[in-house]
């Protein structure tokens, strides 16, 4: 085994080691979920070492700096507010999703229109279009943090696995009977969970494009889902009103989630995976934490974006200008920008200005 280099995941806060064996690159995570600003780093530096053989003494300099760095931005207490920096025409027909890569310099836009953009953050311009679905693409995901794959979800009832360099489409993931309406990757970026209106789950192998699993047992739509941070567990939403947890090994569920009186329409791990945000229709609002897990973007009917206090539940400001309902919202990873798309077919980047 070789390792080859390191990516730094701020949320929740770990190292993933990128290495080659037998010809294949593959990936490791090691989860720093107790990492605070008090936590000596040459003693983390030193018990890393000793639990994983790729960190070699020559390496420890290079893992001490990522510690330091996860340290630095959970100290950031970053007050500045949001400030609109640019409106684009993303497509003639309403958008329906946004998700920016890791770094924050790309990200994409699903539409009605039958396909998804690929735009640069900075300039607004479309780096390429990816066509190919016969019906409106609706769920989007790059597979951060390496960043180098789009999936695409279709009411076509397809899943497409596509080049984020090249606009290239690797594999199209056939099963479904009915729409899909979300999908993620898990964080090995090994795996593409969809969800869909046939009331069930599948996961997908990325480097094959075949069907691993097929997660069955809800009575409706499968709406919302999300990996934990092992990727050994999937969390679906469904508009049956509950929320089901999965062993992503076996495809097997562990629990049933009850207690929403509407459709559940967002469902996520925290960034510990200790406990579960749901959002349902009795609400009407989406969640997605910041990448310090400080703050809580929110996307509404009512036109507006909201950035909430994670821990004081205060709103701390409103993102307003569309014109309509307010379909998607992300931060980039470095949580200092922020996109939102909209039934009036724009969406708008929000950035911070520098200190």
């Amino acid at each position: 085994m070789k390792l080859k280099r390191f990516l730094l995941r701020y949320y929740p806060p770990g190292i993933i080691l990128e290495y080659e064996r037998g010809g294949h690159l593959r990936t490791k995570s090691i989860d720093l979920l107790d990492l605070s600003s008090q936590t000596n780093p040459d003693q983390l530096v030193a018990e890393i070492m000793q639990a994983e053989p790729l960190i070699t003494e020559s390496r420890a300099d290079q893992v001490k700096h990522l510690i330091l760095r996860l340290q630095q931005k959970q100290r950031q207490q970053d007050n500045r507010i949001f400030h609109l920096s640019m409106t684009l025409q993303a497509h003639l027909l309403p958008l329906t999703n946004v998700a920016f890569n890791k770094s924050g310099s790309k990200f994409i836009t699903g539409s009605y229109e039958r396909t998804c953009k690929i735009w640069d953050t900075a300039t607004g311009e479309v780096l390429h279009k990816l066509e190919g679905h016969n019906n409106v693409v609706y769920a989007i995901a790059f597979n951060n943090p390496y960043g180098d794959k789009i999936a695409t979800g279709s009411f076509d009832k397809t899943c497409k696995l596509w080049s984020a360099e090249t606009g290239k489409c690797f594999h199209t993931f056939r099963g479904h009977r009915a729409e899909i309406v979300c999908l993620a990757f898990n964080p090995q970026s090994t795996l593409v969970a969809t969800g869909s209106m046939d009331t069930t789950a599948k996961l997908w192998d990325v480097e094959t494009g075949e069907e691993v699993a097929t997660l069955a047992g809800h009575t409706a739509e499968v709406i919302s889902l999300s990996f934990n941070t092992a990727g050994s567990q999937l969390v679906t939403g469904s508009f049956d009103h509950t929320i089901s947890i999965w062993d992503v090994a076996s495809g097997r569920y562990i629990h049933i989630l009850m207690g929403h009186q509407g459709e559940i329409t967002s469902v996520q791990f925290n960034w510990n995976c200790s406990l579960i945000v749901t959002g349902s229709m009795d609400k009407t609002c989406k969640i997605c934490f910041s990448p310090q897990g400080s703050r809580i973007l929110t996307a509404s009917s009512d036109k507006t974006a909201r950035l909430w206090d994670a821990q004081s539940g205060v709103c701390l400001q409103v993102l307003e200008g569309h014109n309509d309902e307010i379909f998607s919202c992300a931060f980039n990873y470095e949580g200092d920008t922020i996109i939102t798309g909209s039934k009036d077919n724009t969406c708008r980047v929000w950035c911070r200005p520098d200190p």
